[in-house]
């Protein structure tokens, strides 16, 4: 115990566990100040425990469909108390081994909520510790609507995770990664989902293909799809809620799920007070080396603008531990960070949509590969595709994916658009038959103009 460490962190979440775990190895003391537990939203709020609900819903689809396959399975009822203790059980293994690389690693840990005084110091309990060196990584909180109070049948994805019984009708606001991901668990379930989504398109951030991919594939799952459809208000009653958007249509369920986004948790803690600037969102400006306004003051994860994802979270921590210890690695783009939202059919994608492709390059040229020609895509019986994007007749600069699994394909995809590979390339690779690794072989020969299991 110092109040004097080389490295003093505020936040135990992905990007600051990273940093404090990579800083201990590389030598330094460190102080790592966290509110609540060691993991933060990703760990005990988000990721882990979406992914659990996720799986479970994957069971319940599986067993839905086993006669299919000459099965006889039937599915009895959904024990949602015991799906919570499934969910919170894994939670709480990763939980005690994070605590275990805390005390392996040496490093303080302080029980508390910190606030930043200035400087490299932070004022956490009745101490005041100073740090050669600081880093700000407090995460991010769910954002609301105006006028819109969360409470008894308005759910946020917190209560979402925690809720005690399956809703027979839902309203999720927001077509996001979020919303998406509760949509597709709710509706394996047996709910009755309804998405409102305020732009055009679901998941707009990502390339338009994919969009259309997955609306059709909701579509046929009996999830209803409002796009271009603001919302206006909401009240509750003992039993449900009910919705009203800007078009004058209510809708009525037993819940509503508010799934606008996350924001930074910036506010409150003493940074734009005491001289940290903050953008017009909350957002910490920093430097391409995550170094704020502040000497020798780094800010890393969902704090920062950009994707907020645990995995980006993770490298911005080892980033700065490394700079800190004077063995800087190289920087990764936020567009080269691979996304993935697991919904069912799961959307997977790494570098630039095609739309982003063509404001930066002269030519673009794009390839689909459907996963129909696929033979373990049909064994699983998903459908989807792998969408190429290349630029000015080069490399390969963007790869969206859509179907059961895709998830899994993304690291070979972040090594083509990372490595600027070209499709002649990759197309002279070797991918295990039968494996959905298959179909991105089978996309980059197709562009190569050497189409094997492909028409056209």
């Amino acid at each position: 115990m110092t109040d004097n460490p080389d490295v003093l962190i505020l936040g135990g979440g992905s990007g600051g566990y990273a940093a404090a775990f990579r800083a201990a190895q590389l030598g330094k003391t460190v102080t790592l100040i966290e509110e609540d537990k060691v993991g933060g939203t990703c760990l005990h709020r988000g990721c882990i425990p979406t992914k659990a609900l996720v799986h479970a819903a994957e069971v319940v689809n599986t067993v839905s469909h086993a006669s299919s396959m000459g099965i006889g399975a039937t599915l009895g009822d959904i024990d949602i108390p015991a799906v919570h203790k499934y969910k919170d059980g894994i939670v709480d293994r990763l939980y005690k081994g994070l605590q275990g690389l805390v005390r392996s690693h040496k490093i303080d840990l302080v029980s508390g909520t910190g606030h930043y005084t200035g400087s490299t110091t932070i004022r956490v309990n009745d101490r005041t510790i100073t740090g050669r060196d600081l880093v700000l990584a407090t995460g991010s909180h769910v954002c609301s609507l105006p006028g819109l109070e969360i409470g008894g049948r308005i759910l946020t994805s917190d209560d979402a995770l925690r809720y005690p019984t399956l809703p027979g009708r839902v309203i999720v606001l927001g077509g996001g990664i979020i919303g998406v991901e509760f949509a597709s668990i709710w509706a394996a379930l047996g709910a009755e989902v309804t998405i409102i989504e305020a732009l055009p398109r679901l998941v707009a951030g990502e390339d338009e293909w994919t969009s259309k991919q997955l609306t059709r594939a909701f579509r046929k799952r009996g999830i209803t799809t409002l796009t271009d459809t603001r919302f206006t208000s909401a009240e509750q009653s003992d039993n449900s809620v009910t919705v009203t958007v800007e078009s004058g249509q209510t809708i009525e369920a037993d819940v509503l799920l508010v799934a606008v986004g996350r924001g930074p948790r910036t506010a409150g803690i003493g940074a734009a007070e005491n001289g940290i600037d903050l953008d017009d969102r909350g957002f910490v400006k920093v430097d391409g080396q995550l170094r704020t306004n502040v000497p020798n003051v780094y800010a890393v994860g969902d704090i920062v603008a950009g994707p907020q994802l645990a995995h980006r979270g993770f490298q911005q921590g080892l980033f700065v531990a490394d700079a800190i210890a004077g063995t800087p690695r190289t920087p990764v783009e936020d567009q080269n960070i691979p996304r993935v939202a697991y919904s069912q059919p799961e959307i997977a994608s790494v570098g630039l949509t095609e739309a982003q492709a063509a404001e930066r390059y002269s030519q673009v040229t794009t390839s689909v590969y459907d996963l129909a020609g696929n033979g373990k895509s049909q064994i699983l019986g998903t459908s989807g595709g792998v969408k190429l994007v290349r630029a000015d007749g080069g490399a390969v600069v963007g790869i969206h994916m859509v179907g059961e699994r895709v998830g899994e394909l993304i690291g070979e995809a972040q090594l083509i658009v990372s490595w600027g590979a070209y499709p002649d390339e990759v197309a002279q690779l070797i991918h295990a038959h039968p494996t959905q690794a298959e179909a991105l072989g089978e996309a980059h020969l197709a562009l190569a103009g050497q189409p094997l299991h492909a028409h056209g």
